[in-house]
């Protein structure tokens, strides 16, 4: 019998990873420490995304995302700047809200000064544990209905360093995602510091307008000022953001880690997280002397970490402009 050629098909398989009924766009779930999985997984449940996208920190993903906001309009390139962007907000979610931001503790004074009856302090704000679970259950269940859930794995700090901190921050913002990638440490170099279960700070963001949205959106920058609240629990290492994209709310690596529940870890542990900058000033003769200040928000601090010197021979340089993690040495007291 003679060969004939024969016209035929290929076939091939394409196995879609999943998390319950969410598929995985991207990353290996199986891959993550057993108790990210765990944790993933009850947060995957509760927000009912449309996928899961597990970051990597990798160049290819941030021009990925950088794409994926210009084609939708979320951000635009500024023609002048090489890789520089312009993001239009919606004119109600510029700012932090101190009014909707709470700790929760067993012990409320844990969290706020004493005062009289009747009277609410600036410093803080405490809920029950009991109250803030309502406001949860009328926020987050289904939040993310129709959108991608990120999951991104970060290092406040050099990764592997004793002084560092790791967190896992999920979000349905792919601008979180880009700005977590300059504020902190993202990589998947992150997973094999907890593979034996090592503690991190657990963060979950939504803006709070899953798809579609009942109402329009502005500037395409979906948020849910109404409904906004950003909740901490010191305790467990938690941290709840809803309703806004704004960064001091959103990018949870910075006020809501680095100074509110890593101000917990380093009372616990004996150090300092505090709202502070930390600069040098070096004079003509090379003489450099370190300087920490505390100033409250909008008193100066950036433009004092900041400054470029007037005076010949002067140097300045920037160490932190905002949040300060101090350790001293237990024999000498030195910073």
């Amino acid at each position: 019998m003679e060969d004939v050629n024969v016209p035929f098909s290929e076939v091939h398989h394409l196995i879609i990873e999943k998390v319950g009924n969410v598929p995985v766009k991207k990353g290996d779930f199986q891959s993550l420490p057993t108790h990210v999985q765990s944790w993933l997984a009850q947060m995957i449940q509760l927000c009912a995304p449309h996928d899961v996208y597990i970051c990597d920190g990798s160049d290819e993903e941030g021009e990925t995302l950088t794409k994926t906001l210009v084609e939708i309009g979320q951000i635009s390139p500024l023609k002048k700047y090489e890789n520089c962007y312009i993001c239009r907000t919606d004119p109600r979610d510029v700012a932090r809200v101190e009014s909707k931001t709470f700790l929760i503790t067993k012990d409320k004074y844990e969290s706020v000064a004493h005062s009289r009856e009747g009277v609410s302090g600036v410093l803080g704000l405490w809920k029950s544990a009991d109250d803030m679970k309502k406001e949860i259950d009328a926020r987050f269940p289904g939040c993310m209905s129709g959108r991608t859930l990120y999951v991104i794995p970060f290092s406040m700090g050099p990764i592997g360093s004793p002084l560092s901190k790791i967190g896992v921050e999920i979000t349905d913002s792919a601008y979180v995602v880009l700005s977590m990638r300059v504020m902190t440490r993202v990589s998947s170099a992150i997973w094999k510091h907890l593979r034996h279960g090592e503690e991190f700070v657990r963060g979950l963001h939504s803006v709070g307008v899953p798809l579609p949205a009942a109402n329009p959106i502005v500037n395409n920058w979906p948020c849910n000022p109404e409904k906004t609240m950003i909740t901490h629990f010191p305790d467990s290492r938690k941290i709840m953001s809803f309703g806004s994209g704004y960064g001091g709310n959103s990018l949870l690596g910075k006020k809501c880690f680095a100074l509110r529940i890593a101000g917990r870890i380093a009372n616990d542990e004996g150090w300092l997280a505090e709202h502070m900058l930390i600069m040098s000033v070096t004079n003509p003769q090379g003489q450099e002397k370190f300087i920490a200040a505390a100033f409250p928000s909008a008193c100066g601090k950036t433009n004092l970490a900041m400054l470029t010197p007037t005076i010949p021979g002067y140097k300045i340089q920037c160490v932190g402009d905002d949040i300060a993690w101090m350790r001293f040495d237990k024999e000498t007291g030195e910073l």
